[in-house]
């Protein structure tokens, strides 16, 4: 006797999905093309498809707003951490979700949160995952979706030669770090929630929503982007020798152990530098400070993620 297969038999197209807006960096690539994320948008029931591209991701959060003024309930945003960031400072306290289509070098927000780079995995992932609330950071008045920081990693993301990262990806990261690495100390004094945590010398401050950072790092091993609260992190290496002994037992997963750096946690963050230190949020290099206001903002942003594994 023959078997049916009922769930075949009983398949129905998927319903219409609302309005949705694609915000895209177009010089980024991801499986076929923007070409092919439009006629899969369409085979998926988009009932109205907005359209916007840009050249650069500081223009991206114009288009954004555009989308929410005319009405969208899904902003998928095509490219790396920059173009992420940029959106997602724009969308939070919204409750309109943002899908990432992870198109950019490192894509290390996408990577935290299981969103593979695959581009109808991960367009199935932003259509009909689990919408999920998570943290956002928010240093000097910018949101960070995974992590910001000053000194060592400030310098390494501004000098990073665009054509290196290109070919190397996240290794060009610390490859050109270590290049450039002169191990200036600076005094720094930080409090954290209301008390003195750290006063001397240090080289680097970072601040952690998610675990794994710039150049593909496990820096932060119990980071969580829905627990309420940041990652800090304060590192007194000076040098090239003490960076490659702190890279080490970072990527080795074991951060604390370095006897260069010291991770706490907490949600209200202040910095003060002796001297000016470039900042940076999500691999984008900003301008140079002596001082940095840090806190954590929960639940602040939805983004379409992964169902749990079962």
């Amino acid at each position: 006797m023959s078997t049916i297969d009922h769930s075949a038999a009983t398949a129905r197209p998927a319903p219409p999905v609302g309005t949705v807006a694609v915000v895209a960096h177009r010089r980024k690539t991801l499986g076929g093309g923007l070409d092919e994320l439009r006629t899969n948008l369409l085979a998926a029931g988009v009932e109205r498809l907005l359209w916007y591209e840009v050249r650069k991701s500081r223009k991206a959060p114009a288009k954004v707003r555009r989308a929410l003024d005319a009405g969208a309930g899904l902003i998928l945003v095509w490219g790396g951490d920059g173009t992420v960031q940029r959106c997602a400072d724009t969308l939070a306290g919204s409750d309109v979700p943002m899908g990432v289509l992870p198109a950019g070098t490192a894509n290390l927000f996408a990577t935290n949160l299981g969103i593979p780079a695959e581009l109808p995995e991960a367009l199935r992932i932003a259509l009909h995952g689990r919408r999920r609330r998570l943290d956002l950071g928010r240093l000097n008045g910018e949101h960070f979706a995974v992590m910001a920081g000053a000194g060592f990693d400030g310098d390494l993301i501004r000098e990073a030669d665009r054509r290196l990262k290109g070919r190397l990806g996240r290794v060009a990261y610390v490859w050109t770090g270590l290049r450039h690495v002169r191990g200036e100390l600076v005094r720094t004094r930080i409090r954290v929630d209301g008390a003195d945590w750290f006063d001397g010398e240090a080289s680097c401050v970072l601040f952690g929503n998610v675990g794994t950072i710039t150049g593909g790092i496990p820096a932060f091993d119990d980071a969580r982007p829905d627990d309420g609260a940041l990652e800090i992190g304060v590192s007194t290496a000076s040098g090239a020798l003490d960076w490659a002994r702190t890279l080490g037992r970072m990527a080795a997963g074991r951060s604390a152990d370095s006897p260069f750096v010291r991770v706490t946690r907490g949600r209200k963050v202040t910095v003060r530098f002796a001297a000016p230190k470039t900042y940076e949020l999500d691999g984008g290099a900003r301008s140079t400070t002596r001082r940095l206001k840090v806190r954590a903002v929960p639940g602040a942003l939805t983004v379409c993620c992964p169902d749990p594994p079962e």
